[in-house]
């Protein structure tokens, strides 16, 4: 993490992920556990009679990288992280099993 603070970048990015669903009635909650680096956004409330609970983002720092868990954004999570000026060596896709990781242009972990 040489001199970037990871936590405070994802922090900033999934912020900006927070804006609430006025149009179908759910909240969106940023859950930051910056003590054991997790890190979610969720979409929980009501469509008419349908519970709407889901992750849209979550993210780990684990062994000085971050991992992403899930990403259901358009722009993707590792896009925003590279442009805020994360290495994509310190970036792990976790939702890939290992074998496919290193088909990709991100870190094996």
């Amino acid at each position: 993490m040489e001199g970037i603070n990871y936590s405070q970048i994802i922090q900033y990015i999934l912020s900006n992920h927070s804006t609430n669903d006025i149009a179908n009635g759910t909240e969106i909650q940023l859950l930051f556990d910056a003590e054991r680096h997790h890190y979610e956004v969720l979409n929980i409330g009501w469509k008419e009679q349908r519970r709407i609970y889901g992750v849209i983002i979550h993210v780990d720092i684990k062994d000085n990288k971050i991992w992403i868990q899930r990403d259901s954004t358009e722009i993707g999570i590792a896009n925003e992280l590279i442009a805020a000026g994360v290495p994509k060596e310190d970036i792990v896709l976790g939702f890939y099993a290992a074998y496919k990781r290193e088909f990709t242009d991100f870190a094996v972990g």
